[in-house]
């Protein structure tokens, strides 16, 4: 119930996103709790008035997104470890608060496959922010991605070989490899009623190399994801992953067995077969990582699976170049374009997420919701996090977004994120004047 003290703000004049539908309707969030209220009795029956009502000019609200594989950004690799830790931490936080202001209020900071000593000082620092969060401190972690490094040689993409570890025996490998203290729920803290996740939330790995497999269900045993990835797995190891509670596929079609029909691989488990469940799965929709019509081929398969990625390097944010790498190869920056030097070989995206979710948009046909549901509730469930992340639902954190549509002349559609704000608290808006 609302108090005396908290700040309310209305959102009047908008369209919220609903599911698969767009709902003229007004929104109440709570800058004092960082919630979303939507049972209106329990506002107006206190009989007050929001402290501000803001006239949307029939602009979309959405939940804030979230992204779940992002590298680094605004020159920060979340894989290089400087010498003093305390410019690790501040890293971070530059990262935290231009990645906001593309309308990301959450994600997965991810670790690409490094040595062990990587991990044990790196995952300290990336584990699910959790209750200090302020809003002026920009995005938050959900927990970090490893990326590695249990993966296939053959699929490494950008990934150092040295690091790819290709026989682990049992889960007591990959405590040795990321620490045991990263794969646990964290002790309480001092006055803190629930306990702290672990530091890592999903492990992408080849389910095909060493003895992986058999770990799946001890990791997800742990509230963490196991996603299939970098890997040459079978349509029948694929399946097997499944079966043992995978529930993610990595950046479909890139870094894996291509889809033939004879063996359709890791892509053939969107279809379900033998009554498998569906697993979720990632899509860079840059225009480069992909073809559109693969984009959509994807969705269509299983569009509640559907989750938009950006696979962001450091390099996102930064001006066009040459830049060095973690394993001492040189990346190439043309816009969204990152390749390796001296080949073809992509290395990851610089695109952001509101660019990714205005491609899939205009690719495949989808409905606005539909769209913003890739990078909100779909990835919110994949996480096991639909309650208070990725929804527009009463008690919900309020991570929201303001979206503008505009078309070119061409028909092209773009989301524009003018507004973001992070537990009730506006903290960017591209029209600052207009307010």
């Amino acid at each position: 119930m609302s108090r005396a003290k908290d700040r309310i703000t209305k959102f009047t004049n908008c369209r919220l996103v609903e599911g698969d539908s767009l709902t003229k309707q007004d929104l109440l969030i709570n800058a004092t709790s960082g919630k979303i209220i939507r049972g209106q009795e329990e506002f107006y029956g206190l009989n007050r008035v929001p402290d501000t009502v803001i006239d949307l000019g029939g602009r979309i609200v959405a939940p804030g997104f979230i992204d779940v594989q992002l590298n680094g950004a605004v020159g920060f690799d979340f894989s290089i470890l400087p010498d003093d830790m305390a410019a690790y931490s501040s890293g971070i936080r530059r990262v935290n608060k231009a990645l906001v202001k593309t309308g990301v209020t959450s994600y997965l900071p991810t670790l690409t496959s490094q040595k062990s000593e990587v991990y044990l000082k790196s995952l300290p620092f990336l584990g699910p922010s959790g209750f200090t969060r302020m809003p002026g401190d920009g995005a938050e972690s959900l927990g970090a991605h490893c990326e590695g490094p249990f993966l296939s040689l053959t699929k490494n993409g950008v990934h150092n070989v040295e690091f790819i570890q290709q026989a682990p025996r049992g889960f007591a490998d990959l405590e040795d490899c990321y620490g045991a203290g990263n794969l646990r729920v964290r002790t309480k803290a001092p006055g803190i009623s629930n306990s702290c996740p672990a530091p890592i939330k999903m492990i992408t790995a080849a389910p095909e190399v060493g003895s992986i497999t058999s770990t799946i269900s001890e990791i997800v045993s742990r509230d963490i994801v196991f996603s299939i990835g970098h890997s040459e797995s079978t349509y029948e190891q694929a399946s097997k992953a499944v079966e043992a509670g995978a529930t993610m596929i990595t950046h479909l079609f890139n870094a894996m067995r291509p889809l033939h029909h004879r063996n359709p691989g890791i892509i053939g488990v969107l279809g379900a077969a033998g009554g498998l469940p569906r697993p979720f799965f990632g899509v860079i929709a840059d225009g480069i990582h992909l073809h559109p019509t693969c984009v959509k081929l994807a969705f269509n398969a299983h569009p509640d699976g559907c989750i938009l990625i950006t696979d962001a390097m450091s390099l996102a944010g930064l001006k066009d170049g040459i830049y060095d790498w973690t394993n001492g190869d040189r990346i190439i920056k043309r816009g969204a374009l990152l390749t390796l030097e001296g080949s073809d070989k992509l290395a990851g995206s610089s695109a952001t997420l509101a660019e990714c979710v205005s491609n899939f948009l205009n690719w495949t046909g989808a409905t606005i919701p539909g769209a913003i549901k890739t990078v909100t509730s779909t990835p919110a469930k994949m996480l096991g996090l639909a309650s208070t992340k990725g929804t527009l639902s009463s008690g919900a954190d309020a991570d929201i977004v303001v979206l503008s549509e505009e078309r070119s002349e061409l028909g092209y559609l773009k989301l524009n994120v003018d507004q973001v704000w992070k537990f009730g608290v506006k903290v960017h808006d591209r029209h600052e004047t207009q307010y």
